[in-house]
């Protein structure tokens, strides 16, 4: 028979083990295509490259990771590619103002990251190292390219991810060549399954679809649920310029185009946009809208929160895009969320 006092010996042992801290909540926040660049070039030389951020840094700074998808080199030098239209270079003071608006990780696989090509790439790799800026979807070789990056934050390990399904081809990296991580399903599943296996989330961002579509392209679709069905928490889509739907599948989040978020071009066709606030906890807990003005010819470059009418006329739009999901999005008061599946929002629940 075991004696009191050896089984109180047992349980103040057990009591002086360390128990694992419990993880918290993770609040991301994600927002799409940045360019300091092109027709911004003179109003950031006499605003600074603080000034597109100004009236959106506070949620930036209010999460644990900012993410956004940089769609330039921000680099002096490199030898232009002539083989479209339009080319990129910020400065790199762009880099120290992105970090200082808050955001931590940056997606580089696109159709403008080596505008300027491998010098291009390699300098912009080093200014963002210099910030301590963490970036995925770029690098000096494919394999540096499917690389993630991967923040610790509140007890819990986020990996992210980044692939571009755009052209130009030359711009994707092979085993010996720089670029972006081609979106071929072959390379991102396999990546998402790794990454999940030490990790707790994973954040996929896509550069995808046609621009100045408002509906997903079909492959798209299928693309996103792969990553999903891989393992992905998160799929992040850009490309288009415009908003295009959400959809909640397997109780995790696509969004398919977030449009624009400071972005150098006086195009009429990008007009609104959206910031993403989403919560991960034991799964994607919430998903909190901001709907903005990203019309340049009103608002010169620096994304502007809409409230009031315009704010609910942006929304509106994008529960009509996100029609062919069932995706709700609920307004509580002046704030705007997306419902997931049967988790409550703010005490409104399915």
């Amino acid at each position: 028979m075991i004696s009191p006092i050896t089984i109180f010996s047992f349980f103040v042992m057990l009591l002086a083990l360390p128990f694992p801290a419990e993880a918290e909540r993770v609040v991301l926040t994600v927002v799409g295509d940045i360019m300091l660049a092109g027709s911004a070039t003179s109003t950031l030389s006499r605003q600074g490259y603080d000034y597109p951020f100004l009236p959106t840094a506070h949620i930036l700074r209010g999460s644990d990771i900012a993410v956004g998808n940089l769609e330039t080199p921000i680099a002096r030098e490199g030898v232009e590619f002539t083989g479209k239209k339009f080319r990129f270079k910020a400065s790199p003071k762009a880099a120290a103002a992105i970090r200082t608006a808050g955001f931590s990780v940056l997606t580089l696989a696109n159709n403008h990251i080596m505008d300027f090509g491998a010098q291009g790439l390699s300098e912009t790799l080093e200014n963002l190292k210099k910030e301590k800026i963490l970036f995925t979807g770029a690098g000096r070789n494919l394999a540096e390219a499917r690389k993630p990056a991967q923040v610790e934050k509140n007890g819990e390990k986020i990996a992210f991810l980044a692939y571009s399904l755009t052209h130009p081809v030359e711009f994707y990296a092979q085993r010996d060549q720089p670029g972006a991580a081609p979106g071929y399903a072959r390379f991102f599943q396999d990546d998402i399954k790794k990454a999940k296996s030490d990790a707790d989330y994973v954040v996929v961002s896509f550069h995808w679809g046609g621009e100045r579509e408002f509906f997903p392209k079909s492959y798209q679709v299928e693309v996103a649920r792969r990553a999903i069905d891989a393992g992905a928490d998160v799929v992040i889509g850009h490309h288009p310029h415009v908003l295009q739907g959400i959809e909640c599948y397997k109780d995790r989040l696509i969004l398919y185009s977030l449009g624009n978020y400071a972005f150098g071009s006086m195009s009429r066709n990008a007009g609104s946009s959206v910031m993403a606030r989403i919560v991960l906890d034991r799964g994607v807990q919430e998903v909190e809208l901001f709907p903005l003005n990203v019309m340049n010819a009103e608002v010169r470059y620096q994304p502007a929160l809409l409230q009031g009418a315009r704010g609910g006329g942006v929304i509106a739009r994008l529960r009509d895009l996100s029609r062919p999901w069932n995706t709700e999005i609920v307004a509580k008061g002046a704030r705007y969320f997306v419902r997931m599946g049967s988790r409550e929002v703010f005490g409104i629940s399915r």
